[in-house]
């Protein structure tokens, strides 16, 4: 069974994609620094408890493993953040990735899969957004992450080959109720509604509702975590079996608004939100929405829990039962 190092494997995503993992038949090792992952959501593999800074803890991870190929999920990610303290995400994204790769280059570990981002993109110009767009980033966090994705064409010199997975918003909850969204400080959209409706939160802010949009309100790309796992899955036997770089964008190629969603949240829990109306946040694009062509194609992608229905659901049965765990 071969190995796979998963960065950032205790985190929402890297979580998600370990359990895809074995399910494919690949053993999960994650390595993580626990500063925003879980413990307890490393359950189907090996756990070390390490941080990419540390070169000598990585090196002996990797020597003793013997991982066939990288998955590196380990990055800070909150944009209003990534501008108040950019040093922050210059390391804690880039030069880690960095230690990363040299670490792979010294074992010879020939394939990685980034987690990377549409804010590689910054602001669009044409919607949806196709891995051909110009890619000019307007947050430190956006440009970390499109640093590491000039970094790893780099490294293609040593024959390290990349899929570069460019995700737009991941949502949602496990079908089965394993796995779900839990961030100490949370900034996503649909966890703060759903927080809101449970009672955690008194209030909800859309910040601008004059957007040229259906209904004034921002419209994004939400794709269900299990669907974004099961993409990770489909591009690291890409990679295994071509030995090709590709980059590529994960969404679903339609957009929900601000609105959309809390109207979804109301109708799961037949309740009237608390919701207020601020301007527009700096430089918020009206629209983020991915063209998922090339993932169709090359990948064999394809969204099946990806409704809104789908992952309202879920994510609201993750939170009511993460707040029966605290109580």
């Amino acid at each position: 069974m071969d190995t796979i190092l998963v960065t950032g494997g205790a985190g929402y995503i890297g979580s998600f994609v370990c359990k895809a993992l074995k399910a494919a038949g690949f053993t999960p090792v994650t390595y993580d620094n626990l500063s925003t992952g879980h413990k307890e959501n490393v359950k189907w593999g090996p756990f070390v408890h390490g941080d990419l800074l540390d070169k000598e803890k990585l090196d002996q991870t990797i020597k003793f493993y013997k991982p066939v190929a990288v998955m590196h999920f380990a990055a800070s990610a909150l944009v209003v953040e990534s501008v108040l303290n950019p040093a922050k995400y210059y390391e804690n994204n880039v030069s880690t990735t960095v230690n990363l790769l040299e670490s792979m280059r010294y074992h010879k570990v020939k394939s990685i899969v980034f987690s990377s981002t549409c804010a590689t993109y910054g602001e669009p110009v044409k919607i949806p957004l196709s891995e051909s767009h110009v890619q000019k980033p307007i947050s430190p966090y956006g440009k970390s992450k499109r640093m590491v994705e000039m970094i790893l064409e780099d490294y293609k010199l040593f024959g390290i080959e990349h899929a570069a997975l460019r995700y737009f918003n991941a949502a949602g909850a496990a079908l089965d109720g394993s796995l779900g969204e839990h961030h100490e400080v949370e900034t996503h959209l649909i966890p703060l509604v759903i927080e809101l409706a449970l009672g955690k939160r008194d209030s909800f802010t859309i910040y601008g509702n004059d957007f040229p949009t259906k209904d004034g309100t921002a419209l994004r790309d939400f794709i269900h975590v299990e669907d974004l796992a099961d993409a990770h899955i489909k591009a690291l036997i890409y990679l295994l079996q071509n030995k090709k770089s590709i980059q590529v964008n994960l969404g679903t190629g339609s957009g929900h608004s601000v609105l959309d969603i809390i109207n979804g949240v109301e109708k799961h829990f037949n309740k009237k939100l608390n919701v207020k109306i601020a301007s527009r946040r700096e430089k918020e694009p009206c629209a983020l929405i991915a063209d998922n062509t090339k993932a169709k194609k090359i990948l064999l992608f394809s969204c099946k829990h990806s409704d809104l229905k789908t992952i309202i659901k879920s994510a609201a049965k993750w939170h009511e039962n993460l707040l029966k765990v605290k109580a």
